[in-house]
């Protein structure tokens, strides 16, 4: 398993990363408790030491499943949350005030059963609240040791201006990227670059479209698939029919490689943006098998050149 050390920080993590929104239970269809911890323990024994969550995800219920799965292992991986997102009498909106954050972490670390959390980053940014404050809370919460670094998430090259006073404080960024959704690629590269941030893809399997499992006749999705609605487009209309013109040609590319769908997509994201770590969501054990043959290997320059352009 390949790993990095996140900038700004001495934590060293797999590139691999299992992403937690599927432990929420909610929007991806059924999930089971014993599969999803069985994925948790299958990346661990295939050397992921990284995990990423929220405490939306579930309402906090993946924060509390993945706990649970890593009893008796705290010492040996590197956990990831995300605050920011607040849900209060039924209406959802962004806080990243210094008091939300106290509280949003002490709720973290209760649901995860853990002391510390080694990254913890802001979901969204709310518009209101000076990144300096933010800032400043977080290294209090640092000097305490209630976390080991921290980072951004969903941030774009319009809000560079607003982070550069505060370049050397963030860990990472990240945002939604793969073969199926490259339109912050660039907002990527420059970021990671001019700011000296890890960057995070999550996305990375275009919410499964990527892995080869999908044709025209068997995407048909539930009412508790979040991915039955429009707004999911990889699975609807033209861009479904794009998505699948690309998996024919991972496929061709996998067969060659003697390697999965979902690790050609997962090799390309860590081919192409340099010192990235690859999100990829899981809710059973074959798919973790699947996403860690994403590891130790690289394609060929012909291979990446043909899927950057079938894919733009």
């Amino acid at each position: 398993m390949e790993e990095i050390v996140l900038k700004n920080s001495d934590i060293k993590v797999s590139r691999i990363c299992m992403g937690g929104c599927p432990m929420g239970g909610y929007g991806w269809g059924d999930t089971q408790e014993n599969e999803l911890i069985g994925a948790v323990h299958t990346a661990l024994e295939c050397g992921v030491n990284f995990f990423d969550t929220a405490d939306t995800y579930g309402l906090g219920q993946s924060e509390i499943t993945l706990g649970k799965a890593l009893e008796g292992k705290r010492q040996d991986v590197v956990i990831a949350s995300k605050f920011g997102v607040r849900i209060e009498n039924g209406k959802t909106f962004y806080d990243n005030t210094p008091q939300w954050i106290e509280k949003a972490l002490e709720g973290g670390l209760r649901r995860l059963g853990t002391d510390y959390i080694d990254l913890y980053q802001v979901h969204y940014r709310d518009g209101k609240t000076a990144l300096e404050d933010v800032v400043e809370t977080l290294e209090k919460l640092k000097a305490k040791g209630y976390i080991r670094s921290y980072g951004l998430s969903n941030i774009h090259k319009e809000d560079m201006e607003e982070i550069i006073p505060f370049t050397g404080k963030f860990a990472s960024f990240q945002d939604e990227y793969s073969l199926a959704c490259r339109k912050n690629e660039a907002d990527l590269l420059e970021i990671s670059e001019k700011l000296q941030m890890t960057p995070f893809t999550w996305g990375s399997l275009g919410q499964g479209i990527l892995t080869g499992k999908y044709t025209k006749e068997n995407v048909c999705f539930e009412s508790n698939d979040r991915r039955s609605r429009d707004i999911y487009v990889n699975f609807h209309g033209e861009k479904l029919m794009k998505n699948l013109e690309i998996v024919e040609y991972m496929k061709e590319i996998a067969e060659k490689y003697e390697k999965s769908v979902a690790a050609v997509a997962i090799r390309y994201i860590l081919d192409f943006i340099p010192e990235s770590v690859v999100l990829c969501g899981a809710k059973r054990p074959s798919q973790i098998l699947s996403n860690v043959e994403g590891s130790g290997w690289s394609l060929n320059r012909e291979d990446v050149e043909k899927l950057d352009g079938i894919s733009r």
